[in-house]
């Protein structure tokens, strides 16, 4: 595996912190919102039964859902697509133990990350904010959100993981890198977009 610190595109560092930020902090604010009001499946009791516990963490999931997310996987469709599932993935998870088969982990890590935490924020649409409040915790779609919050650590962990184990401590590094090349550059962003918009494909 390289150990020399990898180049990642400023726009990539920039989106991906700002989605992990909010992932991070959806994920933490959900569960003590669930250890808070709940408690059924095992808790710490850190907080008391807090209202603005749920408000916090909806507006965690609020900017995920309408801002962070879809800009950021239309970003990895587009200029991150090498970093996802392909279409010859399968056949190179036959290749147990090469370096392959390492880096399709990492894709396959990737991947799930991000059906993660769709699948977290689209779960999170269809609850009733005052179910908690009133000690509705029988619903459907809370026990599919619960779940969800399962999955979105379960993946945060093994994306986490795999890059470590692929790129070692200079690629997690290369992700605060603040430094970027020229053709990278802030200024050349809005005539970037501008021709993507003019011919959109993924």
């Amino acid at each position: 595996m390289p150990h020399s610190q990898p180049y990642q595109p400023l726009l990539l560092r920039i989106l991906h912190s700002i989605t992990a930020l909010l992932i991070i902090g959806a994920a933490i604010t959900g569960f003590l919102v669930y250890d808070s009001w709940d408690r059924r499946f095992g808790g710490f009791g850190f907080t008391q039964a807090n209202r603005n516990l749920i408000d916090i963490h909806g507006t965690f999931g609020f900017l995920i859902f309408f801002v962070a997310l879809p800009i950021f996987i239309v970003y990895c469709l587009k200029a991150g697509r090498s970093r996802l599932l392909q279409k010859n993935s399968l056949q190179q998870l036959t290749l147990v133990g090469k370096p392959i088969w390492w880096y399709t982990l990492q894709r396959l890590a990737n991947t799930a990350m991000l059906l993660a935490a769709l699948f977290a924020v689209i779960s999170g649409k269809f609850q009733d904010e005052n179910w908690l409040p009133r000690g509705e915790v029988n619903h459907i779609w809370y026990y599919i959100h619960l779940i969800a919050w399962l999955v979105v650590v379960f993946a945060l962990a093994m994306h986490l993981l795999m890059s470590a184990k692929v790129g070692g401590l200079p690629l997690l590094l290369s992700m605060f890198d603040t430094k970027f090349r020229p053709e990278d550059s802030p200024r050349l962003w809005r005539e970037k977009i501008i021709n993507w918009l003019r011919r959109p494909s993924l």
